[in-house]
């Protein structure tokens, strides 16, 4: 039967409340999964999400930063969270959902943005991007051939030429450098993960998740980024049926920078 994830960098959860009601309206996928929440456990508005039938929530929260959050229409068989790069950054929440199809983990990520200058020796938010990347990268190598493995979230990286509006003119910008994308190809690589999203909207076609606040006109100048990922295992991507980026959601009263993404399933 049809099982639907969406994930989406909500950029405040409280600030942004109703267009998260209005998705999950609109949409009613069975997870939704949310990046930089920006706010702890206890400050998280649940009561309004449980109302639309989201009973079941994992948060992994944090005063004024980060945090994700997964929502879901389903029970938990399990959840988990855990930090990296030794720090305690809410950047990661994993839960776990019978199917028909066998039980299906979803590990919402949240991954460094790595600030402005693309140099580890200059900048410590890029060195710290690059190392959580490194563990990433291990910790899908553990799970690797396993079934019933779904990651998703602002990944912060654009990996290929058509996930930007400008391969040539962004290679020196974070998210985009080659260290970047090496790296997130090579975690995609060795975790045996398959790009749900260019499975169904593959290269060349041009796809962005996320365009700059500063822009006077996102949608005519266009200089958006796809930072935002859904990917699985081979077997789990072999049931998916389709992927839609709501584009439309950036225009929304007080958007995020960032849209939902969402992917469907015969699960």
């Amino acid at each position: 039967m049809p099982f639907s994830i969406a994930t989406w960098n909500i950029n405040s959860v409280r600030l942004r409340e109703p267009i998260v009601t209005r998705l999950l309206k609109a949409e009613k996928p069975d997870i939704l999964c949310l990046q930089e929440i920006k706010c702890r456990e206890d400050q998280f508005p649940l009561k309004g999400f449980a109302k639309l039938g989201y009973t079941h929530v994992a948060i992994h929260g944090q005063t004024g930063y980060h945090g994700v959050a997964t929502l879901s229409r389903h029970p938990f068989a399990a959840t988990e969270r855990q930090g990296f790069c030794g720090k305690d950054d809410a950047r990661h929440v994993a839960v776990t959902v019978d199917t028909k199809a066998g039980p299906l983990t979803i590990d919402n990520f949240y991954i460094p943005s790595g600030g402005d200058i693309p140099d580890p020796s200059e900048n410590d938010k890029f060195a710290h991007k690059l190392s959580f990347l490194e563990e990433f990268t291990a910790w899908g190598a553990e799970r690797a051939n396993g079934a019933g493995r779904v990651a998703v979230g602002d990944f912060n990286i654009a990996p290929h030429p058509d996930d930007v509006w400008s391969h040539k003119q962004l290679l020196k910008v974070v998210s985009h450098t080659p260290v970047e994308t090496d790296a997130l190809n090579r975690a995609q690589e060795v975790g045996s993960w398959r790009d749900v999203v260019r499975d169904h909207l593959p290269v060349p076609e041009k796809v962005f998740t996320w365009w700059s606040y500063r822009a006077r006109d996102w949608s005519a100048s266009n200089r958006g980024r796809r930072l935002d990922h859904i990917w699985s295992d081979p077997a789990t991507a072999g049931r998916s049926t389709g992927v839609r980026v709501l584009r439309d959601a950036r225009d929304w009263p007080k958007p995020s920078d960032h849209v939902p993404v969402i992917a469907t399933f015969d699960l």
